[in-house]
């Protein structure tokens, strides 16, 4: 697939990696529908991006809403090829806590969103997809979703998030292998720690010891990066039910 024939969803859009990703794939020419659950931000974002991006609130937790939307977001773009699943939350927290043990939603909520969430854009995504025209190799789609280095080394205070991530790569060569039939890739990349919004108002101090823990190079990574390796992923066509490390070879440490 080439990135100016890229019509495509990227959820968590407004922001972070998700908003990398899409203003990646609209500088190559391709079409993108912006999930957020931030209407404010999302609309700003797809207004920067100008007419070839749209924004859609959408609660990627909602199996009928996420249905109608994917459905509005393939005719908005008269197409949809493309799925690309960024949004998400830490939902950091001890299991036991100063405060006693974890509340059981903290940790469905994280699921929920990540991992959940995610199974939901893809499969509506996937729906539609297949009926698309087949392209070269029989490809009809991509779906990339986007799990986590704390999904092999969560951290103490991660237990929620990292089992969020690793459902995440789990699935990721099931569905390949389901999708495979009518020519949809499935894909994930699991980035280590990268320089969003997240980071902004960290200490420095406490920033420049992230960077250090880094091997090379040492420093965050950046979501051009991210974006990059998305549309990597996108233009290779033998890239199917992987999970590709993006991280700098960092391995986090207990905490």
């Amino acid at each position: 697939m080439q990135l100016d024939q890229v019509k495509a969803i990227v959820t968590g859009g407004a922001s972070g990696l998700g908003h990398a990703v899409a203003a990646h794939l609209v500088a190559h020419g391709g079409k993108v529908v912006l999930f957020d659950v931030d209407e404010e931000k999302g609309r700003a974002a797809a207004g920067k991006l100008g007419g070839a991006s749209r924004f859609c609130k959408t609660d990627v937790t909602s199996e009928d809403g996420v249905a109608g939307d994917v459905a509005a977001a393939r005719e908005a773009m008269s197409g949809l090829n493309v799925v690309v699943n960024c949004a998400g939350i830490l939902g950091s927290g001890r299991v036991l806590g100063k405060e006693g043990p974890m509340p059981l939603k903290t940790f469905a909520t994280t699921v929920l969103v990540n991992l959940v969430g995610s199974f939901n854009v893809a499969k509506a995504g996937a729906a539609l997809m297949q009926a698309n025209e087949p392209g070269e190799d029989g490809e009809r789609g991509v779906i990339v979703n986007t799990a986590s280095i704390a999904a092999y080394e969560g951290q103490i205070g991660q237990a929620a998030y990292s089992a969020s991530k690793g459902g995440v790569i789990g699935m990721t060569l099931p569905m390949a292998r389901e999708f495979a039939r009518i020519g949809i890739r499935v894909m994930t990349v699991a980035p280590g720690v990268f320089h969003t919004p997240m980071v902004d108002g960290m200490p420095e101090q406490v920033y420049q010891s992230l960077c250090a823990q880094v091997p090379y190079p040492s420093r965050l990574g950046k979501p051009e990066e991210f974006a990059e390796t998305v549309a990597f992923i996108l233009t290779t066509r033998y890239l199917n039910g992987s999970v590709i490390r993006l991280d700098g070879a960092i391995r986090m440490a207990p905490k």
